[in-house]
């Protein structure tokens, strides 16, 4: 992972590999303590990232006081266990999903390059604070709940520096996947965020800006358009992406939708080797 700073008190580790799993970690630094920004797919790359802030503010002398989840997806929550002793804040839906057991050979297949991570005794840190509306969670941290990948996703905004930690609700460069989510609010969600900075950082990728939300929001657009054939969805900048393995879950999902259906897409179950 590489360090970038965004702002005055705000840093990003952005893993340099973009795809499903290589997650990124913000970082603000207020008064009263670090506020970390997801946690990677990992309990090792936790402890990497931990190592990383700790290092970045040693002079400072502040604790760990916060984690922020945008999701409750592995990919932003399988190191939180490295930031235990902090207080974690979450949406309702990624607390109750939290609460739910995990299945090790779920994540072993949708995580193959990590499935060795992903054993009996793995866990991840409950929420102890959630966030149903838009709140202050510093006095430089504005969280606001969108509907997106998830039901309820847990973006950050920081206003005085131009920069919004987007999360789980945006990939540059990798395709997204919304077996839970909802294509079309995803994409409604993207268009919100994109009023509200001019730097947005993703969960997966780079840093980036309007035109990668705009890239992203046409990509969720185009699952809709699809009506259920993933084929259907025409060419564009996701040509290039990451992980198109991810197409027929999100088409399926966008067209059970659309139908009053909101059953887990076969595709998914297919993907996983379960079906």
């Amino acid at each position: 992972m590489y360090l970038v700073e965004l702002g005055q008190g705000v840093f990003a580790l952005i893993d340099e590999h973009p795809g499903y799993g290589n997650s990124n970690v913000g970082l603000v630094i207020d008064s009263d303590g670090l506020t970390v920004i997801d946690t990677t797919a990992t309990p090792e790359r936790g402890q990497l990232a931990r190592r990383e802030i700790l290092a970045l503010t040693e002079e400072l002398g502040l604790r760990l006081k916060r984690v922020v989840l945008t999701s409750s997806r592995v990919p932003f929550t399988g190191g939180s266990t490295a930031f235990w002793q902090a207080a974690f804040y979450g949406s309702e839906s990624t607390s109750d999903q939290l609460d739910a057991p995990v299945n090790p050979l779920a994540l072993q297949r949708l995580l193959p390059h990590l499935a060795a991570t992903y054993d009996d005794e793995f866990a991840t840190r409950p929420i102890t604070h959630t966030v149903a509306e838009p709140a202050w969670l510093t006095s430089a941290a504005y969280g606001v709940p969108l509907a997106g990948e998830a039901p309820a996703n847990l973006m950050v905004q920081l206003p005085n520096t131009g920069v919004v930690f987007a999360g789980a609700l945006a990939s540059f460069g990798t395709t997204p996947l919304a077996f839970d989510g909802d294509p079309r609010a995803w994409a409604a969600s993207l268009r919100q965020i994109a009023e509200l900075g001019g730097t947005v950082v993703p969960g997966h990728g780079p840093p980036g800006g309007a035109a990668d939300l705009g890239d992203l929001i046409s990509y969720l657009d185009a699952c809709v358009d699809a009506d259920g054939n993933p084929s259907a969805i025409p060419g564009g900048p996701w040509d290039q992406w990451t992980d198109r393995r991810f197409d027929a879950v999100n088409v399926e999902r966008a067209a059970r939708l659309a139908r009053g259906d909101d059953q887990t897409p076969h595709a998914m179950f297919e993907l996983l080797g379960f079906a």
